[in-house]
């Protein structure tokens, strides 16, 4: 537990699964932590390469994207809370224990195993 990691705008990886049975997936990952880059997150895109993760984060919207999004709400722990599909023009309720959320393009989070329980990691750098 101890102190918070505050994790700061740049790149790495997220890493999905490898507990039980050591296979795990490996995703590019764009971090946005500082406010201005969780105010813009995936707007504006037409496709995203792997995931974003806004972190501090409790909720998230698809107003003004031009495609549906798969959002994956954290807990502090990076445990997966719970995993959403968002058409564009929508407005996400927030989770009280989320402190990440974690945006892909809409069926990427299934093909990698990112489900409500599941432990993910992230890698900076």
């Amino acid at each position: 537990m101890g102190r918070r990691r505050r994790l700061r705008d740049g790149s790495g990886l997220l890493v999905v699964g490898g507990e039980a049975d050591g296979v795990s997936v490996r995703v590019p990952l764009e971090i946005a932590g500082s406010y201005r880059a969780r105010t813009k997150g995936l707007l504006g895109r037409d496709s995203v390469d792997g995931a974003i993760l806004l972190s501090p984060a409790n909720s998230v919207h698809t107003l003004r994207m031009r495609m549906p999004i798969d959002v994956a709400y954290l807990d502090r722990r990076f445990v997966v809370i719970a995993v959403r599909t968002m058409r564009a023009g929508r407005i996400g309720l927030p989770r009280l224990r989320s402190r990440h959320v974690l945006e892909a393009e809409a069926g990427a989070m299934a093909e990698w195993g990112v489900k409500a329980g599941v432990q993910v990691a992230v890698v900076e750098g």
